[in-house]
Formats: C-alpha cells, sequence, structure tokens
C-alpha cells in the first residue's frame, strides 16, 4: 500500500515548514528504516551467505571473483574485475576513466560466457555494453593509506592499530554505483516487482554490501600471499567497522527535486515512525536499557567521526557537547516515566538541527515492532500528474497555503539568483553554475522551484479565479511543470524542498546528506560544498554472519563499543 493513500493524521506529524529546509534536511542521520538497514534484516531472515564461486586473482590481487548469495530464493552474483591501477589515473571525480576495480551485480549465476563478455566490458563503466542481466554497475579505488597498512600489519601477523581503522574506515572506495536501467543494464521496472527489490535501492545496496566483502577477502588474499608463514586474518571486530567508502557529489542532488512523489513518501514514513514511538505512553524495561547503551554508544561515534571539513568540524563540535549533556541528564529512572521518549525528543527543543536529528534517529531505533514494515512504503508507483479540471481560485489556495515559503524570497536581488543547475556535456551530470560570472545560465534546468512559483504567481492575478487550470494554460503552457507540482504538494505535503536552490545560501552538501543519511550513510565528510565522502556499512554484520544471528543492531557503531 502506498504512503499517499494510507489514512493518515497530519496533525500529528512535524510539518514540512519544520522539517523540509535545507539546514534540517543536511542535519539528518541514518535510522532502522535507511536502506542498508531494511536489506541487513532481509538478509538476516533469509538466512543468507555470501560464497566464493570464482577467485582467480594473482598474488597481488588482480584478475577476477564472482560471489553468490542467495536472496528470496534467488542468485545473484557480484562479478568483480581488479586490475593494477597507476596512482596518477587514481580519482574520485566523475571524469576518470580507469579505476582500481569495477563490479556488476548479476541476476543468477553468470557462466563463462557472460564473465568474457564483462571482462572487456565493465572496465569500461560508462563507456561499455550491457544486458538486462546486469542489474547494477559500478566502481571503486582502493584507499592505499590504510589498504596497503592493513595488508602489511596482516602479513607480518599483526592487527593494524584501531586508530588506524577508524581513521578511514574503509577498504574501498565507490565513485558510483548505476542502476535504473542505466546504460542499457536491468531497468527498474524489471525488478520492482521482485519483494528482494521493492523498496528503493536495495540492488545498490546489496552491491555495495557485496563489495565490501570482496574489499576484505582481496584485503586477506594480498597479504597472505606476501607472508603466508606469519599471516594472521584480520579481526572480526576490526572487520565489522570495515565498511564502504563513497564519494558522491552533485549528480545525487537534483534527484530529490526531480523525484518529489519519492521525497514525500520518505519524509511521510519517517514522520509517521516519529509519530507512532511519540505517542507510546510507556516502554519496556528492555528498550530502557538499550536507549541508555544507544546513548553512551552514540557519545563513542561521535568522538570517533573525524572530518577536515570546517563547517562540519565546527557542527560535530556544539554536538559533542550538547549530546554530552543528553548523556548526564538521561538516567533509567528518566525513562520509566510516562511517554518517556517525548521527553527525550523534548529534551534536544534548543539545541542544535543535528542535535535534533540525532535524538530522532536514536528514538527510532528501539522501534522495530512499531515501526519495521513501513519500508514497503518508501516506494511510489504514483507520479506528478496534472489536474486540468481544478479550479484556479483551489490552486491559489493551495499556493498561499503551502508555498508562501517561496512567495516570500526576493528574487529582485542578485544573491536570490546567483546560481544555476544545468548539465554537463561531458559526463551528462548535473552541475551548478554562477550566474553572474560563467556562462550557459540559458541551459538552466528547472530546479529553480520558488522563483518558477512566483513567476506563476504574477500570470494567476491576470485570471478570474472561476477560470480552470486547463483554460489558464491555454495561454501560458510554460506553467504546466510547476502547477502539477503545487497540485501534487496538495496531497504529498513533503514533496517540496522549502528552499531557494538557486540562492548564495544553497549548500547542495545538504541534499546530499539527507539522502545519503536514507541510504544509510555515516560519518559525514564533506570536501567542499558539492561533494562528499561518507562510510557504508559500517558495523554491519560480516557475510558469513548473516546466518548466525537474528537481529540488526549496528546503529552508529564505534570500535570502543565492539
Amino acid at each position: 500500500m502506498a504512503v499517499t493513500k494510507t489514512k493518515i493524521n497530519f496533525n500529528s506529524l512535524r510539518p514540512p515548514s519544520e522539517v523540509m529546509t535545507l539546514d534540517r534536511m543536511g542535519s539528518c542521520f541514518p535510522t532502522r528504516l535507511s536502506f542498508m538497514r531494511v536489506l541487513i534484516r532481509k538478509l538476516i531472515k533469509n538466512k543468507s551467505n555470501i560464497n566464493t564461486h570464482i577467485w582467480k586473482m594473482d598474488e597481488d590481487g588482480f584478475g577476477y571473483a564472482v560471489l553468490t548469495i542467495s536472496l528470496d530464493h534467488k542468485n545473484f552474483s557480484l562479478i568483480a574485475f581488479s586490475n593494477e591501477l597507476k596512482n596518477s589515473m587514481r580519482t574520485d571525480r566523475v571524469i576518470a576513466s580507469a579505476w582500481d576495480t569495477s563490479f556488476a551485480l548479476f541476476d543468477g549465476i553468470p557462466g563463462n560466457k557472460d564473465i568474457k563478455r564483462l571482462r572487456s566490458q565493465l572496465p569500461l563503466q560508462e563507456s561499455g555494453r550491457y544486458s538486462q542481466l546486469e542489474i547494477i554497475i559500478s566502481r571503486a579505488n582502493k584507499s592505499l593509506r590504510i589498504f596497503n597498512s592493513v595488508v602489511n600489519f596482516l602479513s607480518n601477523g599483526k592487527q593494524p592499530p584501531k586508530e588506524l581503522i577508524n581513521s578511514i574506515g574503509y577498504l574501498m572506495r565507490t565513485t558510483a554505483v548505476y542502476g535504473n536501467g542505466k546504460f542499457g543494464i536491468s531497468d527498474r521496472d524489471k525488478i520492482k516487482s521482485s519483494p528482494t527489490f521493492s523498496p528503493p535501492f536495495q540492488a545498490e545496496m546489496l552491491t555495495v554490501y557485496l563489495i565490501r566483502h570482496f574489499s576484505i577477502k582481496l584485503v586477506h588474499h594480498i597479504a597472505k600471499n606476501k607472508n603466508s608463514k606469519r599471516f594472521v586474518y584480520l579481526d572480526k571486530n576490526l572487520q565489522r567497522h570495515i565498511g564502504i567508502g563513497n564519494a558522491t557529489g552533485l549528480g545525487m542532488a537534483p534527484f530529490l527535486v526531480k523525484h518529489p512523489v519519492l521525497l514525500n513518501n520518505w519524509m511521510l514514513v519517517k514522520e509517521t515512525a516519529l509519530s507512532r514511538m511519540l505517542e507510546k505512553k510507556i516502554i519496556s524495561y528492555s528498550k530502557r536499557n538499550k536507549i541508555i547503551e544507544l546513548i553512551s554508544r552514540v557519545s563513542k561515534h561521535l568522538k570517533e567521526w573525524e572530518t577536515e571539513d570546517e563547517r562540519q568540524k565546527n557542527r560535530l563540535k556544539i554536538l559533542i557537547k550538547e549530546w554530552g549533556n543528553i548523556n548526564n541528564k538521561v538516567k533509567i529512572e528518566t525513562l520509566e516515566k510516562s511517554y518517556s521518549l517525548k521527553i527525550l525528543f523534548d529534551l534536544t527543543k534548543n539545541f542544535s538541527s543535528e542535535c535534533k536529528e540525532l535524538m530522532i534517529s536514536l528514538i527510532l531505533e528501539i522501534g522495530s515492532d512499531e515501526i519495521d514494515g513501513l519500508e514497503c512504503c518508501l516506494e511510489s508507483s504514483q507520479g506528478v500528474k496534472l489536474s486540468p479540471e481544478m479550479k484556479l481560485e483551489k490552486l491559489k489556495q493551495i499556493l498561499q497555503n503551502n508555498f508562501n515559503w517561496a512567495l516570500k524570497i526576493n528574487f529582485n536581488l542578485k544573491t536570490s539568483n546567483s546560481k544555476f543547475w544545468y548539465i554537463s556535456e561531458e559526463k551528462l551530470e548535473p552541475r551548478l553554475g554562477n550566474r553572474f560570472s560563467e556562462n550557459g545560465a540559458e541551459l538552466e534546468q528547472p530546479l529553480d522551484i520558488a522563483k518558477l512559483i512566483q513567476k506563476l504567481s504574477i500570470d494567476l492575478n491576470e485570471f478570474s479565479e472561476k477560470a480552470t487550470v486547463a483554460e489558464f494554460l491555454m495561454k501560458y503552457p510554460k506553467h504546466r511543470y510547476i502547477i502539477k507540482r503545487i497540485q501534487t504538494n496538495a496531497w504529498a505535503p513533503y514533496s517540496e524542498i522549502q528552499s531557494n536552490l538557486i540562492g548564495e545560501n544553497c549548500l547542495p552538501i545538504d541534499m546530499l546528506r539527507f539522502k545519503l543519511s536514507f541510504f544509510g550513510g555515516s560519518k559525514f565528510d564533506p570536501k567542499s560544498d558539492k561533494w562528499t565522502r561518507v562510510n557504508l556499512f559500517q558495523g554491519a554484520p560480516l557475510g558469513n554472519e548473516l546466518n548466525e544471528i537474528d537481529k540488526d543492531d549496528w546503529w552508529l557503531p564505534s570500535l570502543s563499543f565492539n
């Protein structure tokens, strides 16, 4: 059942004006409803196990491999090609043309013909030719400092120091994970009917999880070949703390604007989950203890979160101080009171946006019985549609009630118009330009939602309120796009980012963090206001542990916690 068709008491949810600003969205943390967490619970339920089908690597770790996993009575395979890469060619940027490793998530178990075909095409990534058997294609580079150090330690019979593992947190970093029919691979419509991949981004997350397993196996392989007599395997606690790095840039940001119904459903699920938790009068003894444990775990996680970005460093400094205050205030007795989760929620009332969102993630973390299953509502089969019969009176009403934030922006100021979004010719990826110092504004993408709202508002004044949208569009067809969005927002209130996306103060990094938090990413490390590094699957159970455990408990891990 789609969230949009579910009976929801919107009065019990936080209003869009509070949660749909860039500052608030850019403060989000992963939750138990994040796509990675959904996947891991599914793998645990299936008692899945990762098997090595083919491993043809030389002593330096160059060659190819096939790892398989069974899920919902179906086999999927990660096909990996590893090759030597000159340091001069190693870059996280999308303009790269070569990588340490290239991957495909394959539907089934590949035969020799499939491997031969992909061996020539997969390293080419965007330039390769693919079939409907490839669900996802990806590529990754080694994080050389930690990768080579771990190899050296293990080959000499020693464990690497925790500080080294934590300082980076991954052996490899993906620079792209392509799905949804790109470059000829399997289309989303082909796989979304499967229970395996019906929630969003499950195929992408499965690929990344398998890459994580591959990276650990590869570092063991190289270390063992370097010195088989002294070699030791990486400690299991350290292995779990190895995630997969991801470098994400502007290409991801416009997704949120271009998929308004999906954005609405993500937020509606999160807000519904929060509302359910805050309405709980009493929480169990075990969950009270879990909250105390999680508060302590968070404190340790925050101290292990490293970033060089000055803005994030300052935010983190404030967050650590605020969370220390919470840690001191919250005792087991606090949680014995009626509506104790509401008490926790209110503790952050005067704290930073990051602290508020972190507390929300913690509250959701204990809500397995109440909120697990809501992931079925994260998808959307419903798009943005025009209602031509709507009277302009009704349209104006929606405009005034839901888009007052947009009408207040003064676009006569240069600072309100300073940026424009466009698609690069070279890589067909979104870019952000400066309107007053760069060429290309005539190619602007329609991400200037607030400005389009104001232009519509001006033209609406020329028409009688009794006229229909259809009559209006006959004279002003250019407004069709924005009218559809306004009409959609009437039933999908979280479908719009309530910030000026072409203003001087627009930070795309906030959009990136929001989306990555729904993936389940942690330890955001911005490298500018346009791209960030993040850790995926850090703390998650290992590939050979999925059939041994019965619960998913790895939210915001720390090495000191382990």
